[in-house]
């Protein structure tokens, strides 16, 4: 059975622009027109639909962040009627507010294409059983993960996430060949085929994984218990659709996304000021035919940037860096910025440190910041060997982060795995009530 194609059909950088600018003046006229909360917004900023002539008066439109969805509340910028909306999703909010997107017909089959695209560009075909352990229910992890197989003609397996005693029963039993997972989840996963011996009755040849940041070793880990399979780190959240909006290049050296379903930006976080490609920032996504919900300017909080020039493997769709932590992951320690992804490239520098951590802020008692780096050593490495890791460990981070943190090596597994996302960072320097 032949794979469906879901590449675009343009060819060329020139013809992408001019699809993006056609997009971007039917979102702004869209939101302008449809939404009562988008034409505030845009009026305020002085913008009509018709002063985008241009990709680049792109700047001229206001961003919008998290905090619109909160205040629009239970259906924020809104642009359709509600007898177009056919689906919702949610996720969690910071405030304890859910963040509840709108879904029209044509969302939603937007949606399976390009996640169906994502499939496609990670090799899978027809012939593959696709596992899926990531959330049901009102995340678009589960539906989304699943209509994509089923639009590409693979057979969907949807176990949903936790329950490792059927996750195993279906590896072996079903055959599956393709893992949608998160990374903690993938980890998981790999080394309890390991511990219960399965790794000659299974065959999973690649694992699709996204919704939190990895290790360089943590992946090589998870591709190690798992018989050498290829890992793909997939991009999305809710408010752009849900996963599928990007994934790992085969080449595995940057994120594919598509840009003819939205533009990306790459902005300084504190100015806002876009930032030339090849450098880091965050990501800003502008939606080019999204009708329930469009996104202007969304401020995402992810951090990446633009890798200019054509691809190795050959795809002309533009592409990013995987993320590398969020805006909101760093944390500050004696007046350094800190983001856990620079402790992450660290860790998996040196030979003998498994991929699982832990980061603890505190205060001695003179109120003098510390901070703790619980970290495992490598499946087989002895723990003889703990007090040279402490001390390589502590070395590198000196010099290439400018803080000096107390380590604690232990044994491999010692730490918590998780279905879901890994906690990494674990804030105790305030204890009393902020107000």
């Amino acid at each position: 059975m032949p794979t469906p194609n879901f590449m675009p059909n343009f060819t060329t950088e020139a013809e992408l622009r001019a699809h993006q600018l056609a997009g971007l003046k039917w979102t702004v006229a869209h939101a302008f027109h449809g939404s009562p909360a988008y034409r505030a917004k845009l009026e305020a900023a002085g913008v009509e639909p018709g002063d985008i002539q241009s990709i680049d008066d792109i700047r001229k439109l206001p961003f919008t962040d998290a905090d619109d969805l909160k205040e629009g509340y239970p259906f924020p910028l809104r642009a359709v009627p509600f007898e177009q909306i056919v689906r919702i999703h949610s996720s969690s909010g910071t405030t304890g507010r859910r963040k509840n997107l709108c879904y029209t017909q044509k969302d939603v089959d937007d949606w399976a294409h390009f996640f169906a695209r994502a499939y496609q560009m990670a090799g899978v075909t027809p012939e593959d059983r696709v596992q899926i352990a990531v959330g049901y229910g009102v995340w678009t992890a589960g539906v989304g993960f699943q209509m994509a197989c089923e639009k590409l003609g693979a057979m969907a397996l949807p176990v949903g996430p936790g329950n490792v005693d059927l996750q195993c029963q279906f590896l072996v039993d079903m055959q599956s060949t393709v893992l949608c997972c998160t990374a903690s989840m993938g980890l998981l996963m790999a080394e309890e085929v390991k511990r219960r011996g399965l790794s000659e009755k299974i065959r999973i040849r690649k694992v699709i994984y996204g919704s939190e940041r990895s290790s360089v070793s943590m992946r090589q880990k998870i591709s190690e218990l798992f018989g050498g399979a290829e890992l793909f780190d997939i991009t999305g959240l809710t408010e752009l659709y849900g996963p599928g909006t990007g994934i790992e290049c085969p080449d595995h050296d940057c994120i594919h996304y598509w840009g003819d379903y939205y533009i990306l930006e790459i902005v300084d976080p504190d100015t806002l000021t876009p930032l030339p490609d090849g450098e880091w920032g965050e990501m800003v996504v502008t939606s080019l035919c999204k009708e329930g919900v469009p996104l202007i300017r969304y401020r995402t909080h992810d951090i990446t940037r633009i890798i200019p020039g054509p691809c190795t493997c050959g795809a002309i769709l533009p592409r990013h860096s995987r993320i590398s932590g969020r805006t909101d992951d760093m944390f500050i320690f004696r007046a350094v910025n800190i983001y856990p992804s620079t402790i992450d490239a660290i860790i998996s520098e040196i030979s003998g440190l498994g991929s699982e951590y832990q980061i603890h802020l505190s205060r001695d008692a003179s109120e003098r910041g510390v901070m703790r780096l619980v970290v495992e050593r490598a499946d087989g490495v002895a723990a003889l060997r703990s007090e040279a890791l402490a001390a390589e460990l502590r070395h590198r981070i000196r010099k290439q982060v400018l803080v000096t943190p107390s380590v604690e090596i232990v044994g491999y597994g010692t730490l918590p795995r998780s279905e879901r996302k890994s906690r990494r960072v674990f804030d105790n320097r305030i204890q009393d009530a902020i107000v």
